[in-house]
């Protein structure tokens, strides 16, 4: 089994200016008028540059960052080109509360990622958009947690899908292993009830929780800095300080 490498990022770590992007993302970030969007966006983009810069082993400075491009696919998906050509990495993309992951896997195989929060979750939430089954699962543990958890997996799911959420979530249903949510533990999708199942894995750094599938097994995820800097991570909102432009 291949190995799915992930590095995380927070909003601090993002530098002012766009002398590390390429001339359309630069103009594309420009027009952006709201803050939490161009917030998320220059976040995104300099973890998933960041990422690659580290899997590559490439130079880390800002031309070689611009050489680094995130593309969306007709369905939205993001696709990944460095120095203009398709690289052969699968890539997938997360952000939450100030912090980001991008996710790399080599291979033409899909694969998805999920960055969330361990927050209230409402049992209407959890009836709306769960399974009977996955509602089980919720009811007989820790009911934060285990809602998240699984939300989170059933996002990184649609991902693999590249649908996200314009499928109805319940057309994934998430099924958790036991384990100790301080390590990688896995999980599986079954996908329409039927036999297609993706293969994924969930881990817990304090008050995030982040999951990654693939539509194939692969091996526990490798964080391309240990530890990660995910470990120590404070979830903000940095984007408020200016929420009206």
């Amino acid at each position: 089994m291949s190995r799915i490498l992930w590095h995380a990022s927070g909003i601090a770590e993002v530098p002012d200016g766009s002398a590390w992007m390429d001339d359309v993302e630069a103009h594309r970030f420009a027009r952006m008028r709201y803050a939490k969007r161009l917030s998320e966006a220059r976040l995104g983009r300099w973890t998933a540059k960041q990422t690659v810069t580290r899997a590559l082993d490439r130079d880390a400075s800002h031309a070689s960052l611009a050489s680094v491009i995130v593309r969306n696919a007709a369905d939205g998906a993001p696709e990944l080109f460095v120095d203009e050509e398709p690289e052969t990495y699968t890539i997938a993309m997360t952000d939450r509360a100030d912090w980001a992951v991008t996710a790399l896997r080599q291979g033409p195989e899909r694969i998805g990622c999920d960055l969330e929060l361990v927050e209230p979750r409402s049992s209407r939430f959890v009836s709306d958009f769960f399974t009977p089954a996955e509602v089980r699962q919720v009811e007989a543990g820790h009911h934060n947690l285990l809602a998240n958890l699984i939300w989170s997996a059933k996002e990184s799911s649609l991902k693999v899908l590249r649908t996200g959420l314009r499928r109805d979530t319940r057309t994934v249903e998430v099924t958790l292993e036991q384990g100790d949510d301080s390590t990688w533990t896995p999980f599986t999708v079954a996908v329409d009830r039927g036999p297609i199942r993706h293969h994924g894995w969930w881990i817990r750094y304090g008050e995030f929780v982040l999951t990654v599938a693939a539509e194939v097994p692969v091996d526990p995820p490798k964080s391309l800095v240990e530890p990660s800097p995910l470990a120590s991570a404070t979830p903000g909102h940095a984007w408020m300080e200016d929420p009206g432009r």
